[in-house]
């Protein structure tokens, strides 16, 4: 990170519709995970209704194709398609990308999973970092030749605030040795998120890709804390009723998402880490905003790239 940040006109209260107005994506190509429902349905509806053609990738494919349906532009400027995607199966992500055909313009790697008992995979990798970073880094990764033909192709990561709590495990990723603890295994997940775009944006510099990382803020109302009930039984439930978190409806939680994903404002910005429209400034102790130092660590950048690739090699055996 530089020492002059990004900064927009645009905040916290922005919406996603407000960010694009008067962007148009006729004739790009977008693929948004998790599109079907929360912010990444509004990042999809947002895309779509500025002339972009949305690909949502989900899991239970009846429940995307009538999201798709419902979130489809009225007047045919943009369309919205549904593909079967489940970012836990690593076969299922290799089917989405080789399917896929031409130019891709847009990625957003949006779906994720927050806080579950522990849950493996068939190949023993702990659920939230197989959901949330391997298998967005196998999306995303597979669908690099898609992206460098765009020649200015965007890559959208959304991470969270709670990467602040903790790094990479990078001794025991998959919590065989440690005592599994969700909000552990959550906040690594997030940070991987922020390393991905680090490392990514170095690689893929030269394929003209830009690659960012974003915390949408806490939106009120998401399945993605459906398995952390109440709040306030969170370990961070503080937030609740602290003044420097930002609480936003879905349209809002949105409009970062989409200022990375399309707008002229952001289109040369790689490498970076935003919060409420803007690049976030570093993680202050006990302020629940900003990037920690080690998510931006190139080192461990560079560390995660390879370890990923070399747990997705192994899953082509099992």
């Amino acid at each position: 990170m530089t020492d002059q940040l990004v900064t927009t006109p645009f905040g916290a209260e922005t919406t996603a519709a407000e960010v694009l107005a008067g962007v148009d994506l006729t004739g790009l190509r977008a693929v948004v995970t998790g599109g079907a429902s929360g912010i990444g349905r509004e990042t999809a509806r947002a895309l779509a209704a500025a002339g972009a053609e949305v690909t949502i990738g989900v899991r239970d494919l009846v429940a995307g194709v009538q999201a798709a349906e419902e979130i489809a532009p009225a007047d045919g400027s943009g369309a919205v398609h549904a593909a079967t995607l489940d970012l836990a199966d690593p076969a299922s992500v290799r089917a989405f990308a080789e399917a896929w055909r031409g130019p891709l313009h847009i990625l957003v790697l949006n779906a994720g999973v927050m806080a579950p008992p522990l849950q493996r995979t068939k190949e023993g990798w702990e659920l939230q970092f197989a959901t949330n970073h391997l298998g967005h880094f196998a999306l995303a990764t597979g669908l690099h030749g898609a992206l460098a033909a765009a020649r200015g192709a965007r890559v959208v990561v959304v991470s969270s605030v709670g990467h602040v709590n903790g790094d990479v495990l990078f001794d025991d990723i998959n919590f065989e040795q440690h005592p599994y603890d969700p909000w552990a295994a959550y906040s690594q997940s997030k940070t991987a998120n922020v390393l991905f775009a680090v490392e990514a944006s170095r690689r893929w510099a030269s394929d003209l890709i830009t690659v960012n990382a974003l915390n949408p803020g806490r939106i009120t109302t998401t399945r993605l804390g459906r398995h952390i009930g109440d709040i306030s039984n969170s370990p961070s439930s503080f937030e609740a009723t602290s003044t420097d978190v930002s609480w936003k409806n879905i349209e809002q939680g949105a409009a970062t998402s989409v200022l990375l994903a399309a707008s002229p404002l952001t289109g040369r910005v790689t490498g970076r880490y935003f919060e409420d429209c803007n690049e976030a400034g570093p993680h202050r102790p006990g302020v629940r905003r900003g990037v920690a130092a080690h998510a931006l660590d190139p080192r461990s950048a560079a560390r995660l790239w390879q370890i990923s690739v070399a747990m997705l090699a192994t899953a082509t055996e099992v």
